[in-house]
């Protein structure tokens, strides 16, 4: 075979690769319930282009440089995360790993904290918890800390010279990550890292998908829960729930100290919304406990203006990690979800923390209003 055929075969070779993936992508759409739209089709032939060069043959003579990174970016709702999932799923690569934002910080500090007596901390970390990766997919990337977003520069700096391929999703672009001008400046390194690192790809169809009802779509286990107000007796025993009793009050024990629950209950836990999120909880403590309990119970949720804003995001932080891991949840509020996720001291990213907690069944009816008093 000459030079010239094995090119235009490998050319073949990659366009195969590419409408299979496409047809992998679309198929799973279907089976989901819906069709591609314009903005999710762009996307996915960006993705099937890296899956053809991720998997493309080798050179005669030396080794392919890495494929160029994608960063989907969008509105919430839009299919990012799904299209992210989906690609995944599809790609013909062994070495692969996904991982969501704080799941993957985690970790990182953990290794980081066994090798922080080496200059090289940072590499040698990354180096651990990739190692023989080629293609890592990190799901909901966002910075809202100067100390995350330098910490982060290292981190992809780390990566991309271990030729590691990223792909990722975010609600920001990546000059709109850390909006805030007084901190701006300090994450303008990790832009430019990842502008000149990967292709910038937005989603940002009409539909938001979260808020469309499709009654064909399999339920996941965070779906399976639901949103209550004003937590009536009636309502509790619709849900399969009974209220805590005062001896079930007891400590759970995460990082070395115990956080006050108001029940435990085998695989389920329960939480009053002041006694965690007003509390010095962390996201750290959310990931260790949602290792052992698959079933969330949070009941105090208050309308937030005028609260904590530490509160608020502590709540929002809480929300990704039990939807990440598709833990069943339960969220008793004490009026319209709508209603509590307004004011001036929400998180930036409440439009996700919204959008998530609109796939939670609505399990109050207008007549059980009235019935709380009976509850009192």
């Amino acid at each position: 075979m000459s030079p010239s055929d094995a090119c235009t075969g490998i050319e073949v070779d990659r366009g195969t690769r590419i409408g299979t993936v496409m047809e992998k992508v679309e198929l799973a759409a279907t089976q989901a319930g819906f069709t591609l739209d314009p903005a999710q089709r762009t996307a996915a032939g960006r993705l099937a282009r890296l899956d053809a060069e991720l998997t493309r043959k080798r050179r005669l003579f030396g080794a392919n440089p890495p494929p160029r990174g994608v960063y989907l970016w969008g509105p919430v709702g839009r299919g990012k995360s799904w299209l992210a999932t989906a690609f995944f799923e599809a790609v013909d690569v062994r070495q692969k790993r996904r991982v969501h934002f704080h799941e993957f910080f985690r970790e990182f500090h953990a290794a980081y904290a066994r090798h922080r007596a080496d200059r090289r901390a940072c590499e040698l970390a990354v180096a651990e918890l990739l190692d023989g990766c080629r293609f890592l997919c990190f799901d909901e990337f966002h910075v809202h800390d100067p100390g995350d977003a330098m910490m982060m520069g290292r981190v992809l700096t780390s990566l991309f010279e271990q030729n590691i391929t990223l792909l990722t999703t975010s609600n920001y672009p990546p000059a709109g990550l850390m909006p805030n001008p007084v901190y701006h400046h300090m994450v303008e390194p990790l832009i430019t890292l990842l502008e000149s690192s990967m292709d910038t790809v937005e989603v940002a169809g009409p539909t938001d998908y979260r808020a469309e009802s499709r009654p064909t779509e399999a339920r996941t286990e965070f779906q399976r829960g639901g949103y209550l107000w004003p937590g009536t007796a009636r309502q509790l025993t619709a849900a399969g729930l009974v209220r805590p009793g005062p001896d079930e009050r007891c400590g759970v024990e995460t990082g070395g100290r115990e956080l006050p629950a108001l029940a435990v209950r085998e695989a389920q836990v329960w939480f009053d919304f002041a006694e965690l999120c007003d509390a010095a909880t962390s996201t750290i403590d959310y990931l260790s406990l949602a290792d052992r309990f698959d079933h969330w119970v949070l009941s105090g949720l208050p309308r937030m203006t005028g609260g904590s804003r530490d509160a608020a995001q502590r709540f929002a932080n809480l929300v990704d990690v039990l939807c990440d891991r598709d833990a069943r949840f339960h969220l008793i509020g004490e009026a319209p979800l709508e209603e509590c996720l307004r004011g001036e001291a929400l998180p930036i990213d409440i439009n996700r923390t919204a959008s998530r907690l609109r796939l939670l069944p609505v399990l109050a009816a207008p007549e059980d209003v009235g019935a709380a008093a009976a509850d009192a």
